[in-house]
């Protein structure tokens, strides 16, 4: 896998950011009607700068764990350099350890419905 050192563009249009995180268009217009980004606009154009980058990047992460977009504003709102993000930091470090507690209890469901399922599978083909 290469991995590029260049840093990427001051501003990037929507069709640019869509392919560099494979989502779609609809996507990135929803997610601004949501408040969690906000493109600058030339004329129709939608222009997103590097700070819309990195939220995108966040956002798309928080998805793909379980996060919901309520918990992913959160964190986002809570952005402040000043104080080296350390309620923000809090704030996720809560939200992820609640999402891992949630994870887990759905893997024992899970193991015990295999386990079920394996039980039954056996007794059938014993019938067989």
């Amino acid at each position: 896998m290469t991995v590029s050192l260049r840093r990427p563009p001051t501003t990037l249009t929507i069709g640019q950011l869509c392919r560099e995180f494979e989502v779609t268009p609809r996507t990135l217009r929803y997610y601004e009607e949501q408040g969690l980004l906000e493109p600058a606009r030339r004329d129709q154009q939608r222009i997103y700068s590097r700070r819309d980058r990195a939220r995108l990047q966040l956002i798309l992460r928080g998805r793909r764990v379980g996060l919901s977009l309520a918990q992913i504003r959160q964190v986002l709102d809570l952005h402040n350099p000043e104080d080296g993000d350390a309620v923000q930091n809090a704030v996720a470090l809560r939200a992820f350890q609640q999402r891992i507690a949630a994870l887990e209890q759905q893997r024992a469901e899970v193991i015990g419905a295999i386990e079920s399922l394996q039980a039954a599978c056996e007794r059938l083909e014993a019938r067989l």
